[in-house]
């Protein structure tokens, strides 16, 4: 743990997941892995932790843009994504293939592949040429938190901040 967390004392209004004991934090961090670092400290110290967990507060939306979105690479993402449909359901049928088992499961996997991906390229050049310009960029999005806070059944709460040596 790279920096001393901070300490959250007070208990919640309500637990976050009905009929679940009461939690109360007992430590705030700025990274996920700080707050994994002192689950696994508790963990080494043989304290119970099925009642820790850690959660995530104030949540942010990132969307990191990857590209442009042109035409070409439209059809290649529809492709892309109607190859790897087509071949599962062909490989899904190719198992129910009872006559020439290995030929047709290898056949309809191929065939499902090709098919696939002509059927998604079509559609990836469709809803691209739909949105009329809209959203000519490709993106990635993720959430994550700002803080972790370390949340502890109340009950054994005190005896984590005992064995974490956190005591003032």
């Amino acid at each position: 743990m790279s920096e001393q967390p901070s300490r959250v004392t007070t208990p919640p209004a309500h637990t976050a997941v009905p009929g679940a004991p009461p939690r109360r934090s007992i430590a705030s961090f700025q990274s996920y892995a700080d707050a994994e670092q002192a689950v696994d400290a508790l963990s080494d110290r043989g304290f119970p932790v099925e009642r820790v967990a850690i959660v995530g507060r104030e949540l942010e939306l990132v969307e990191q843009v990857t590209g442009r979105l042109d035409y070409p690479r439209a059809a290649l993402r529809g492709a892309a994504g109607g190859a790897v449909t087509g071949a599962l359901i062909g490989w899904f049928f190719g198992l129910l293939a009872w006559i020439t088992p290995l030929i047709g499961w290898l056949l309809l996997t191929v065939y499902g592949l090709v098919f696939g991906a002509i059927v998604g390229a079509v559609l990836g050049l469709l809803v691209h040429a739909l949105q009329g310009g809209r959203r000519d960029f490709a993106s990635a999005t993720v959430m994550r938190p700002s803080t972790y806070e370390l949340m502890v059944d109340e009950d054994v709460a005190a005896d984590a901040v005992r064995t974490l040596g956190w005591e003032s």
